[in-house]
């Protein structure tokens, strides 16, 4: 099972209460479903609102559970950001 690192930013950090922490997960799917176990609340909320980034490359509208991540791997959770 690939260890990854999961990254919150803006709202779904503070939400988090974290900036990062790690996963075991194959696919985004899985990894956002350990994610709202171990954040049941706020996170769950923010997460619907997010997009993702998968070592640095868009997730855009794939599937979350077709998109493979990579051991050592990052997935970096984005809430709309205003302004520009």
């Amino acid at each position: 099972m690939p260890k990854v690192t999961v990254r919150y930013w803006a709202a779904a950090k503070a939400a988090a209460g974290v900036a990062e922490e790690p996963y075991d997960a194959a696919t985004l799917a899985e990894a956002l479903d350990a994610v709202r176990e171990r954040h049941p609340g706020e996170l769950v909320r923010v997460l619907q609102r997010c997009s993702f980034l998968i070592d640095g490359d868009p997730v855009g509208t794939r599937g979350h559970e077709t998109v493979r991540l990579a051991d050592g791997g990052t997935v970096e959770v984005l809430p709309p950001f205003a302004g520009g």
